[in-house]
């Protein structure tokens, strides 16, 4: 809104209180919509959920099959270890695998596959016996120790026996020595009271003898 004024024959374009008011208003108003720059900035647009697979797993890998997002094989053959899915996939084979794994709770897939890996590991080294070749070979390893712990525990039992025997022996030989030195004290003492006696009764002999007056025969 503009006001026009002629004075002398010139024209000016004045703005109205009205028209400064409100364009003062809309340079001071902040947008309702626009962020505060302390507050936090608002969340992204929600997107349809999508499931992202970043390599499939091992055993999906190594049959050439595209792994499902509810792979069975998935928890249990990552793909940082193939080795060990293609042990199992040797001996076992995938269809197997996977009917095992699924007749069984969840709480106990791990231990089996762990089972499954070691047996096939075992069956390759020893295609006749597999695990209980190895079962057998640490028993009877067992039984060479504990043949070798009992033959251990007589040698023990022995050498305590001898020396307990030889404590015996060294204390009567104590004893014998300390008896033989006791009786030559007493052989030493009884030999000086013999000889204190013999040298008493010379003296009194001699003693008689010296009052002895040849008027009194």
């Amino acid at each position: 809104m503009l006001k026009m004024e002629i004075n002398g024959g010139t024209s000016a374009a004045t703005p109205t209180v009205s028209a400064v008011a409100v364009a003062t208003v809309k340079e001071t108003t902040t947008p309702i919509n626009s962020p505060s720059p302390t507050s936090s900035p608002p969340p992204p647009p929600l997107s349809p959920q999508q499931t992202v697979v970043l390599s499939p797993c091992a055993a999906c890998k190594i049959l050439r099959r595209r792994c499902a997002e509810k792979c069975v094989l998935a928890p249990y053959f990552p793909p940082t270890d193939p080795a060990k899915f293609t042990i199992a996939h040797r001996v076992f084979g995938a269809s197997n695998i996977i009917k095992f794994l699924q007749e069984l709770p969840e709480s106990q897939r791990t231990d089996a596959v762990n089972s499954m890996v070691y047996e096939a590991g075992a069956r390759m080294r020893d295609p006749v016996y597999g695990c209980a070749g190895a079962i057998y070979h640490l028993q009877r390893q067992v039984s060479e120790l504990q043949a070798q712990l009992v033959k251990t525990q007589v040698e023990l039992v022995s050498m305590q026996l001898q020396r307990s025997d030889l404590l015996e022996l060294l204390y009567k030989m104590e004893q014998t020595k300390l008896a033989a030195q006791e009786q030559g004290q007493q052989n030493m003492s009884f030999e000086m009271t013999n000889d204190l006696g013999f040298l008493e009764d010379n003296n009194n002999n001699n003693s008689s003898m010296s009052w002895w007056d040849p008027l009194w025969t």
